[in-house]
């Protein structure tokens, strides 16, 4: 391969890869090596990918070879690869299932035929201590409930096992999805939708029944964990985020099958219901009375003989969640999030206990079909006022970043955007942190407002009346991050958010993506203090969207003021 300078792509031999953002072939580079790079930097024009190990063994096991990931590299740069690079990533790739875990005669054991590679194993700690009797050269027995804590050990020590163990069968559950829904109209699974099922099961295979789908938001993951449960057909647990997405998740599964109420059953704060079907939340499953205390509800995940285990939005499991995952290996596990990326950096738990990334579409892709909304989005530059930049500039390190945050300048663009998507047909969204910023601007422009202190009911009722268009306009705090079905929203103002979370971005996002009648667009604006910390952090957040192929229009606010008042003024 000769120096092609049309080409977007640098490959560098410390596995780092950098994109051009304003070439051509920019978009179809993005799409090529996405898969299987994490991105992790993107500032105007030239983005930062990385080749890690965890990338590598996901796309690995989700189907891509080491020739294609070359072969994809190799048409988009600019320069021979690296003569490293082809060996190193056939090496990384290759240990993705070079030893496994299978069941031979009803026993559980970690077999390889590469004889040094388990001698190697057996002396690393982290897996020795879960390695039972040899039983040959090749092969240790294990215990089943060694099955989960050894995959973590082989994946730190660089040899994620391939579990082909089998999974226990479950209750079995009679259940169909309907072709005609409670609440009326045709249902059908998208194609995507049903791909990423039938990924996950593999027909009953043991190389299915443990894995994440990985969906833009409004793509309808809550779709895909239903179409399982009935192509499954086993007693089900469903944990998810909020007693909310609970009633979400019940009201969809009623809706979408033909089961009845005596089989779906809420456990939460306010029930402690089960049934053959039960939906529970992540801080109900990890409530316990004292913080050295053990925790009472762990006894559900054996309360019924379940098949499957979803775990919706996979990206926020608590961490004393993977404990008990960890002893139920045995169980059907689908995850289910928009994005692997977590905060805590316990992407390699996701991978080993719920399963590798089998299936995954890019957000642009489902936009390009007209099954998500075509989304603009724009970074709005805001000053600090006079009288809180010396504020600022004495403040501690660690209150920068509120202050930036909250600044009050943010509130008379607010009103601006407010008065500009005013058609009758528009749903906004204002969202933040802070909750004293929150109810300011709630008071000011005369909106509700809902924080983790709104009761479920009023809740409840607030989307009920968002979504019958009754109100037009809502402040949300934290708790619209995640699962809230407002399907009608096309318009986000997001004041501040949680420093530089990527996931947050993206789940905020989510919320305006889902299709539109007519012809208006979403527009998802972010509001950050030039000149300060939250600038910092803002970056940081854009990462996954901009890996997803959304650019962030970066506009100053009194050009975006000038724009939106010219915007308003009659013509002529």
């Amino acid at each position: 391969m000769q120096y092609n300078p049309a080409n977007p792509l640098i490959v560098q031999g410390d596995r780092t890869i950098l994109l051009e953002v304003d070439n051509p072939l920019h978009a179809e580079a993005r799409d090529t090596i996405a898969p299987f790079a994490e991105l992790e930097k993107s500032p105007e024009h030239i983005h930062t990918y990385r080749l890690t190990p965890l990338s590598l063994w996901n796309a690995a096991a989700a189907g891509v070879s080491a020739d294609e990931m070359i072969a994809g590299l190799e048409t988009y740069s600019k320069f021979p690869l690296p003569p490293n690079l082809p060996a190193d990533l056939r090496d990384m790739v290759s240990r993705y299932g070079r030893v496994k875990l299978q069941r031979i005669d009803g026993q559980l054991r970690l077999i390889t035929t590469d004889q040094p590679l388990i001698e190697e194993l057996s002396r690393q700690r982290g897996v020795r201590e879960y390695l039972g009797e040899r039983l040959d050269a090749v092969s240790f027995a294990v215990e089943d409930l060694d099955r989960g804590v050894l995959k973590q050990g082989l994946i730190a020590v660089g040899y994620p096992a391939e579990d082909l163990a089998g999974y226990a069968q479950g209750a079995a559950l009679a259940v169909e999805l309907r072709e005609t829904m409670r609440s009326g109209g045709k249902f059908v699974v998208r194609d995507y939708q049903r791909g990423a099922v039938d990924t996950f099961h593999a027909g009953g295979d043991v190389k299915g029944g443990s894995g994440v789908i990985v969906l833009p938001c409004g793509a309808g993951k809550t779709i895909v964990g239903i179409a399982a449960l009935a192509a499954i057909k086993t007693e089900t647990l469903i944990l998810t985020t909020s007693t909310t997405a609970v009633e979400q998740w019940k009201r969809e599964v009623l809706d979408k099958t033909d089961l009845d109420e005596s089989q779906v059953a809420t456990y939460t704060g306010d029930s402690k219901a089960i049934a053959q079907v039960t939906l529970a939340t992540y801080q109900i499953v990890t409530y316990r009375p004292k913080k050295d205390g053990d925790f009472p509800h762990f006894g559900l995940f054996n309360q019924r003989d379940w098949g499957l285990i979803i775990y919706d939005e996979v990206h926020l499991l608590p961490a004393p969640v993977f404990r008990i995952t960890a002893d139920i290996q045995a169980r059907r596990r689908l995850g289910l999030t928009a994005t692997l990326v977590r905060e805590d950096h316990r992407e390699e738990d996701v991978f080993s206990l719920i399963g590798p990334k089998k299936y995954d579409v890019p957000w642009r892709v489902l936009e390009s079909k007209g099954w998500i909304a075509e989304a603009q989005c724009h970074e709005v530059r805001l000053g600090l006022p006079p009288a809180l930049r010396m504020e600022y500039a004495i403040a501690e390190w660690r209150d920068k970043f509120r202050l930036a945050s909250e600044s009050p300048t943010k509130d008379d663009l607010v009103e601006l955007l407010l008065e500009h998507h005013n058609h009758p047909e528009d749903r906004v969204l204002v969202i933040g942190q802070y909750i004293k910023q929150l109810r300011r601007i709630a008071e000011r422009f005369d909106v509700p407002i809902i924080t983790g202190s709104t009761t479920n009911s009023e809740r409840e009722d607030l989307y009920g009346r968002f979504r019958a268009g009754a109100i037009r306009r809502l402040v949300l705090s934290k708790v619209g991050n995640f699962a809230i079905d407002l399907p009608d929203a096309n318009v986000m103002v997001q004041v501040s958010g949680t420093f530089g979370s990527r996931q947050e971005e993206a789940q905020r996002l989510g919320r305006i993506l889902r299709p539109k009648e007519g012809e208006r667009p979403a527009c998802f604006y972010t509001l950050v203090t030039r000149d300060t910390r939250e600038m910092d952090f803002a970056h940081h957040r854009q990462l996954f969207l901009t890996e997803q192929g959304y650019s962030y229009e970066i506009v100053d606010e009194s050009e975006l003021s000038a724009r939106l008042l010219a915007a308003s003024e009659p013509a002529g």
